[in-house]
């Protein structure tokens, strides 16, 4: 796949508040928050932001608000429904819009009071919103939750592949070593395979409390914009260098219909994001995996091609996903440890990856000076890194993807 805007555009700002349960806030108090610390990350003024980009599920602040509050006046703005497939999708339209003429610099946020408030297991504000929408295919018959929407698939893939609830395991431990060196992660204690197997049921045989993400209070923000105008900014840009929006398997929200229930949306977006950025698997030095269940993590390995079919068990045993590994994944932690952001927070952390500014407990981590000593409550800078890649996750049938290099 030939494209003239491989490298054209970069991330150059980044911004998040803090992760908590309990925010106190509204979620567009929030957002501006986290614009705002994109923008001042980046070394941008509210002239110099004239695009902006969001997505929701019913539970954030449309862009028009938040706008207001920052004195910006975009020359273009959309905010979109959608959940984990977005981010990497959003990038994608920004750096359409912006090669389109529409404006020149887009700021693109996720606001959410994703504990406090509108919770995605169904309570909270969410539990008196009725049923509606796609809900009609799921809650009447018990399917409230994504870990019990998502269950069927990786069932299916157990038991063709023998995989088990110790093989899951390690995926968690990986993330929390990770987390434990990041100051800002909501849950830094570092876990056994025997905690997780400890930890109550959630769904059998898949998943463990101890497999399921955070639910989290927070807002974040990417600043996307061309790579000429990212030479005068304040950061070493994160170049892009492929990135797949929303692809599906056939059948969309009805593709148990068709073909292997244990096949995710990743089959069909890896090829095309690897042609496209000109890069191979063994190329990429980081990546961030979309872990709202340690076995959408699985999944998505196997399906991007990260080891073959059946072969993800051994592959996240084997140490490749750690820090000091072959490729870390989610080194901050990700969605199962640091926070539930939809996506952004991988983002985010690759991006600083790239940077070589990793917020860990090195002493001088700002000025990018790591010890990459990864034992606990120290370093998680991946050494030399210089490509990313993320993998979203809407559900087993839509995923996104990023490819970014320094």
């Amino acid at each position: 796949m030939e494209t003239s805007l491989v490298g054209k555009y970069a991330i150059v700002g980044i911004g998040e508040t803090e992760y908590s349960r309990a925010s106190g806030r509204t979620t567009r108090a929030m957002g501006a928050m986290a614009i705002r610390r994109a923008m001042d990350d980046a070394g941008l003024d509210s002239t110099q932001v004239d695009g902006m980009l969001s997505y929701h599920s019913g539970d954030s602040t449309p862009s028009t608000s938040i706008m207001y509050d920052l004195g910006l006046r975009p020359n273009f703005y959309m905010d979109c429904s959608g959940g984990g497939s977005s981010s990497e999708a959003l990038i994608g339209l920004a750096m359409g819009a912006i090669e389109a003429g529409m404006c020149d610099t887009v700021a693109i946020f996720r606001s959410m009071n994703g504990y406090s408030n509108f919770r995605i297991g169904g309570t909270g504000a969410r539990a008196a919103s009725g049923i509606s929408g796609i809900d009609l295919m799921k809650r009447p018959y018990g399917l409230i939750s994504a870990v019990q929407q998502f269950a069927f698939n990786f069932t299916k893939h157990m038991a063709t592949y023998g995989v088990k609830s110790e093989d899951l395991a390690h995926i968690k431990v990986a993330h929390s070593n990770h987390a434990s060196n990041n100051p800002k992660a909501m849950m830094k204690q570092r876990v056994s395979v025997q905690d997780v197997m400890d930890s109550r049921w959630i769904i059998r045989p898949v998943a463990h409390l101890l497999d399921c993400c955070l639910e989290t209070d927070n807002a974040t923000c990417v600043i996307v914009t061309s790579a000429e105008r990212a030479k005068n900014m304040k950061q070493t840009p994160a170049h892009i260098i492929g990135v797949q929006g929303r692809g599906t398997k056939p059948g969309g929200d009805f593709h148990f219909q068709h073909g292997n229930m244990g096949r995710v949306a990743g089959h069909y977006v890896g090829p095309r994001i690897f042609d496209m950025a000109g890069v191979k698997h063994e190329d990429v030095d980081v990546t961030g995996c979309y872990d709202a269940f340690t076995y959408t993590v699985l999944l998505q390995l196997e399906d991007y091609g990260w080891c073959e079919k059946g072969e993800g068990k051994d592959y996240v045993k084997s140490g490749a996903i750690n820090l000091g590994g072959k490729r870390p994944n989610n080194t901050s932690g990700g969605h199962l440890c640091e926070a539930y952001t939809h996506g952004m927070n991988m983002v985010i952390e690759n991006v600083r990856q790239l940077r070589g500014t990793v917020d860990d407990y090195c002493p001088d981590a700002a000025n990018g000076v790591h010890t990459y000593d990864y034992s606990e409550g120290g370093c998680r800078q991946v050494k030399d890194a210089e490509i990313s890649m993320n993998m979203g996750w809407g559900t087993p049938a839509v995923g996104s993807a990023l490819i970014m290099r320094k």
